[in-house]
């Protein structure tokens, strides 16, 4: 009230000189706000409904190159790649480097959590589970991420049913994980594991992100983490998988890692990043629930895969349960309070 009172007044005694020249820039400042706003027309869609399409399908291709290629060192060239892509568009285009060291230490935490951890455990589990259910498991990134923001981000506390849609999804998760265990062996079981392990991984990265704020644009910031995540896979891969050179090249592998490094990767990112100023967090998060039955359905046509009754539930459980997360409240939930 007082701020708006010394605004009146403010305004009250300048002279009729200087509110003609503040209403000549606030006219300009419209002007070039209208001028400068991301325009939405078929673009928009078209980008969203490519996201929604290449992230379905990636999961397949990788089922496919891991037939050929070993999965360390099927990561690490992908992102090698990627890295390459997205500094030969962000040259000359942007600032490269981080601001400081802390971001230097932060891009290679995440990058790590992100790149090497989460994305080495999903190639190997995808050797022993479908891709379906490796989207379906992945999909509990944003439910982990909900988590970690509650301790990590004030201003995004975890309420009631956001709560409820994790206990369902991870109920979800359960049921497609016993039933690998109990008619597909330790190995699928272990693989249904281990995706959700990245998937912890991979949201804890994105939240330490996000609470730490850094001013580097975001095709850049992607690039440090691949490039902090990709460096040990290589020598790793190296020391376990060998030399590159020897590995079984088929048609079908160079087409799988070109198409998940190009279009899987650096094309996403950047798509990705072109539709966060033209579209609300809800409508890029709805990506999440789509891309899982897609999946499914590539797998399925495509891939030969098939799916019982029970982890088609555990799917579904999944899928409500992520939906529960992201879904507008109209009026505000109740927050889960710290005893």
């Amino acid at each position: 009230m007082n701020r708006l009172l010394r605004s009146d007044a403010t305004w009250l005694y300048e002279g009729q000189a200087t509110r003609d020249a503040r209403a000549s820039v606030k006219t300009m400042s419209v002007s070039l706000q209208k001028r400068w706003r991301p325009k939405t027309g078929w673009g928009v869609p078209l980008a969203w409904l490519t996201l929604c399409v290449v992230w379905s399908s990636t999961w397949l291709a990788i089922k496919i190159g891991l037939r050929d290629l070993p999965p360390i060192s099927f990561v690490a060239i992908r992102f090698l790649i990627a890295i390459i892509v997205l500094l030969a568009v962000s040259v000359g285009r942007t600032h490269l480097l981080p601001r400081g060291r802390n971001d230097f230490i932060v891009l290679a935490v995440t990058g790590v959590l992100m790149f090497a951890i989460n994305y080495t455990l999903l190639f190997w589990a995808e050797l022993h589970v479908s891709s379906g259910l490796a989207a379906v498991l992945q999909a509990s990134i944003p439910i982990f991420g909900m988590m970690f923001a509650h301790w990590m981000l004030p201003d995004e506390p975890l309420r009631l049913p956001k709560f409820a849609g994790a206990i369902i999804a991870l109920g979800g998760v359960t049921v497609i994980c016993a039933r690998l265990l109990g008619f597909n062996g330790p190995l699928a079981f272990w693989g249904g594991v281990v995706v959700v392990v990245g998937a912890a991984s991979a949201a804890f990265a994105n939240v330490l992100v996000k609470a730490r704020s850094m001013e580097l644009a975001p095709a850049m910031l992607a690039a440090w983490q691949m490039i902090f995540g990709t460096a040990p896979l290589l020598l790793l891969g190296f020391a376990v998988d060998g030399n590159p050179a020897r590995f079984h090249w088929t048609a079908s592998a160079l087409f799988c890692l070109l198409y998940l490094a190009v279009i899987g990767s650096a094309l996403t990112f950047l798509l990705l990043y072109w539709l966060l100023p033209r579209q609300t967090v809800a409508q890029l998060q709805s990506i999440s629930l789509i891309t899982p039955p897609g999946a499914v359905m590539l797998g399925w046509l495509l891939g030969g895969e098939t799916f019982p009754l029970s982890s088609l539930l555990g799917a579904a459980l999944v899928l409500v349960g992520v939906w529960m997360i992201f879904r507008k409240a109209r009026v505000p939930d109740p927050l889960i309070h710290e005893g």
